[in-house]
């Protein structure tokens, strides 16, 4: 594969994985009693409802070709809390929910890796292409647990302080969305790549005991 494809093809693992990640807050929001997403138009499968055009699509294709790197998102899904059965317990399950769903699909993905390979079954390259589907999806995952405003690991934080906190929380995730990113993106390049290596090869051992 051409270093074109490879990035044309790191491109849409990023933005199918990211749309099943908006599509189960979507779900997972309709669970806990809140219909907004679903309303929306946003609990669906089709791309076309969670794309970004700027941040789904010039964006990454822009620094990926350009600088080698991939930032980007899809259109966050909306939820109203008050909705919510439990409005805490609610609020945890949503935003769980696109992290869980990342973790399943790299899981998935590093079984089917593993039983490739242990059965010699396609060649090395497809082998390494199930081993960076996974990969790419743990990486999604563990950097939308990071703590800061808009990534999911924001809200969950919200939901579980004490109620005292949780307006401030809320107040500085309105003024901070960029800054957050920042710092998102500096804990990321030291922080999660590796940890997501930590993370598939416990999910290749587990495999491997399957197999």
């Amino acid at each position: 594969m051409s270093d074109f494809s490879t990035k044309i093809f790191i491109y849409l693992v990023v933005v199918l994985s990211a749309i099943l990640h908006e599509y189960a807050h979507a779900w997972a929001a309709l669970r806990a009693g809140d219909p907004t997403a679903k309303y929306e138009g946003r609990l669906t499968l089709n791309p076309l409802a969670h794309l970004d055009a700027f941040g789904t699509v010039l964006l990454p294709l822009i620094l990926l070709f350009s600088g080698g790197f991939f930032v980007g998102y899809a259109k966050p899904v909306p939820i109203n809390p008050y909705n919510f059965k439990n409005q805490r317990k609610g609020l945890i399950q949503v935003s769980l929910a696109g992290v869980v769903a990342n973790l399943v699909i790299g899981l998935i993905f590093s079984f089917l890796f593993v039983l490739f390979l242990s059965n010699d079954w396609g060649s090395l390259f497809f082998q390494s292409l199930l081993s960076l589907v996974a990969y790419i999806n743990i990486i999604l995952a563990i950097f939308n647990l990071i703590p800061v405003p808009p990534l999911d690991g924001s809200k969950l934080l919200q939901a579980v302080l004490p109620p005292k906190l949780q307006l401030a929380w809320v107040k500085l995730n309105a003024y901070g969305s960029w800054a957050g990113i920042v710092i998102a993106l500096t804990i990321a390049f030291f922080v999660v790549g590796p940890l997501a290596k930590v993370v598939f090869s416990l999910f290749v051992r587990l495999a491997d005991l399957v197999f």
